[in-house]
């Protein structure tokens, strides 16, 4: 007896192959749980159909490997995978689970399949091969729809956290800051006032460091608005803002008496901060962080340096990588609240220099601490506007 093809023995027993499947969603918690029959079997049949109609479908070689990796045709609209997706994605499935489908409704054709057929012969093996061509390159539909609806989620709530907690936190600043300032304000009232100010400015930048960390995985990067500035006077601001916030501390800051440059200024003050603080959070206290600020007529150059315990050889390579604390076991542990950050502020300065054009590197030894060397061009495009100042004049 001649054994059927694939194609035609996933019509003939559609029925069996569901319900093969279904019994293996329906192990699948907690969504399946909740889902009706026709639920758990919504797309499943279609898909089927998919994949018979694939296996009686002339292909060549090069169309055969791109549908291994998920990169054949398609058609015009939304396919049954991507609709599943969304409707996967709607009931609380995770990708893991969504994969997993996949993988049962692979196993219950050819399980169902092999107990037919006696032998394996080539029409077997070839309608094998072109089963799973078809089933991967559904999978791939249907992840890539998944991710897509993620993705537009998270953006979605990093929209809500930028604007439903910024506005909150302006309103927790602002309204301190005048209890801070007031002239018949006890002094006891004025301290408290102080700490929920500083509290909402840090909560604010851990907010604007999350958001920009996201932005990097979803989007194109970190946005830029470069314009004409002084990068001097901006150095010599954040600087000094550090300043107020460590008195205990001494930065010492050599810059050109005038940079001009084009730059983003709230970007490159971000990044400034960022560096200069990780400087004071893990530099020695006895010793200055120096920054130094050099520029040639194409280039700009921010050196950074401390004196702190230098960073273990095995550590250097991923310094920059998100969530990656270097143990200041060398420091004095005190409740410095820097400690409690997020760890991404290396990340995100690095992501703001590569947004400019320009690069972060770093060097660590015992004789020399610990130096961050930010490097960009000074002029977009490598010519500098007419009539602008030349940094060391």
């Amino acid at each position: 007896m001649t054994s059927p093809r694939l194609a035609v023995f996933i019509r003939d027993n559609m029925e069996p192959i569901l319900q093969a499947w279904e019994d293996f969603a329906r192990t699948i918690e907690p969504p399946a749980l909740t889902m009706t029959d026709n639920d758990l079997r919504d797309h499943a049949r279609q898909m089927l159909l998919v994949f018979a109609d694939d296996l009686e479908t002339e292909q060549s070689d090069v169309e055969s490997a791109a549908k291994s990796i998920g990169h054949g045709k398609r058609g015009k609209g939304d396919t049954a995978a991507e609709v599943h997706a969304e409707a996967r994605l709607l009931s609380g499935y995770t990708v893991v689970q969504l994969v997993s489908e996949y993988r049962a409704l692979r196993a219950s054709v050819l399980a169902l399949w092999a107990a037919r057929v006696g032998d394996c012969s080539g029409t077997v093996m070839v309608d094998m091969m072109r089963f799973n061509e078809a089933v991967d390159q559904t999978l791939a539909e249907s992840v890539a729809r998944y991710q897509s609806l993620v993705k537009q989620s998270q953006n979605m709530f990093l929209a809500i956290l930028g604007h439903d907690l910024r506005n909150p936190l302006g309103t927790l600043v602002s309204g301190s800051s005048i209890i801070m300032q007031g002239a018949d304000v006890p002094p006891k009232y004025v301290l408290v006032a102080k700490r929920m100010f500083d509290g909402a400015r840090r909560m604010s930048r851990l907010i604007n460091d999350l958001i920009d960390f996201t932005r990097t995985h979803l989007g194109p990067g970190i946005p830029i608005r470069a314009g004409e500035s002084d990068l001097t006077a901006l150095c010599t601001q954040v600087t000094n803002e550090l300043r107020t916030a460590h008195p205990q501390r001494h930065i010492d800051l050599r810059a050109p008496h005038r940079l001009e440059a084009v730059f983003d200024e709230g970007r490159v003050a971000q990044m400034l901060s960022n560096l200069i603080g990780n400087a004071l959070q893990y530099g020695s206290k006895d010793a200055p962080v120096a920054i130094g600020v050099t520029d040639t007529d194409r280039e700009i150059s921010i050196v950074i340096n401390n004196r702190g315990p230098a960073i273990p050889p095995d550590k250097i390579a991923s310094i920059f990588d998100p969530m990656v604390r270097i143990a200041a076991s060398a420091c004095d542990e005190d409740e410095d609240t820097e400690r409690t950050s997020l760890g991404i502020g290396l990340f995100i300065s690095r992501e703001i220099a590569l947004a400019h054009g320009g690069q972060v590197g770093v060097v660590s030894n015992a004789a020399d601490g610990t130096t961050f060397t930010v490097t960009m061009p000074r002029w977009p495009g490598g010519a500098r506007p007419a009539g602008m100042i030349v940094g060391n004049s």
